[in-house]
């Protein structure tokens, strides 16, 4: 979160009962307002298991269709809703340092995925376990230990069970290089000559990695990060587009108004006004599994540059849809 925001947006990770590295809790306590009015922004690391009933999360501007049985990994700085017809879940918080000494990829975590069978059963008695322990032991020092301990099981285990990772592509380290890059950088510049030099490499080469990977230039992959971070700070804070439009390097508010209109297919300005109905982007569900044991069948992984997803894309959001009850107009 930026502390020059006058307004904050409601954040995931501070309100919660429970404030030590790793702490569990319901989905209800996620949300801003009871009503999940509008998206807030994640400041956690989290797993949210579906543990009742149906419903649909929204994370990044993307639909995620819940049942018992789904599991959705939440990063840091994503924006996440849940609104209309509410279902139940168990939420896993965790600090970054919780996971310290243990060999966890959390790349290898995917982001949605219908979990069956076996893979249920022990996920779902680790989460359960989890929740117990921080429960009756919340502040006792071998408790904090045994939690990381069942922390990295389960985060081991959903590595595990992650299926059909595409084969490694001569490309692969330079775009996740790049990707790294940009992620801290993207504020400051978005011109691929200032990542190459950084890199140590030529633009055709940052080009060819990302064609490979994401199917897109590296221009538009950083245009992508930019765009995406832009609609977090426009659904989920109350910071003046102008103020936005700064912290993201556009020097005057034309240029910003411009650019997240060439991205998104509307302006700043309407983009916000769309947020309080759900689904105000681009709707994205993924494929049913492919058996009844399947944790990822369709291999389905929104979100941005922070983590490997769908190939390596940004999360790209769209014009505002209309909601429940919506005109669809901004």
């Amino acid at each position: 979160m930026v502390s020059t925001d006058p307004s904050p947006a409601p954040s995931i990770g501070t309100a919660s009962p429970v404030t030590d590295e790793i702490a569990t809790f319901a989905l209800a306590d996620l949300a801003g307002d009871p009503g999940w009015r509008r998206p807030v922004i994640v400041e956690r690391e989290l797993l949210i298991l579906t543990t009742r009933r149906h419903g649909d999360a929204e994370l990044d501007f993307h639909l995620l269709p819940c049942r018992p049985g789904t599991l959705l990994r939440v990063r840091p700085g994503q924006v996440l809703r849940c609104a209309g017809p509410q279902f139940d879940a168990t939420v896993v918080a965790w600090e970054p340092g919780a996971l310290d000494g243990f060999d966890v990829d959390l790349t290898r975590t995917a982001t949605w995925r219908q979990l069956a069978g076996e893979d249920e059963d022990a996920v779902i008695s680790e989460v359960s376990q989890l929740a117990v322990d921080c429960q009756r032991h919340p502040d006792d020092p071998t408790a904090r230990a045994l939690l990381r301990h069942q922390l990295a099981v389960l985060l081991l285990r959903l590595a595990l069970a992650h299926t059909g990772r595409p084969p490694s592509r001569p490309e692969d380290e330079t775009f996740h290089r790049f990707r790294r890059e940009v992620e801290h950088g993207y504020p400051r510049s978005r011109r691929v000559e200032d990542y190459a030099a950084e890199l140590g490499c030529s633009v055709r080469t940052l080009t060819r990695a990302c064609l490979a990977i994401t199917g897109r230039s590296a221009k538009q992959v950083i245009d992508e990060r930019v765009a995406l971070q832009a609609s977090r700070l426009l659904a989920a804070t109350d910071q003046p587009i102008a103020q936005i439009g700064r912290q993201l390097g556009f020097s005057e508010p034309t240029n910003f108004g411009r650019f997240f209109t060439r991205e998104v297919g509307v302006s700043p300005g309407a983009f916000r006004a769309a947020r309080d109905q759900p689904a105000a982007g681009r709707v994205v569900r993924p494929r049913p599994p492919a058996d009844s044991t399947s944790v990822n069948g369709g291999r389905f992984r929104p979100g941005g540059l922070g983590e490997p997803a769908n190939g390596g894309h940004a999360t790209r959001p769209g014009p505002p849809t209309a909601g429940p009850g919506g005109t669809g107009r901004a």
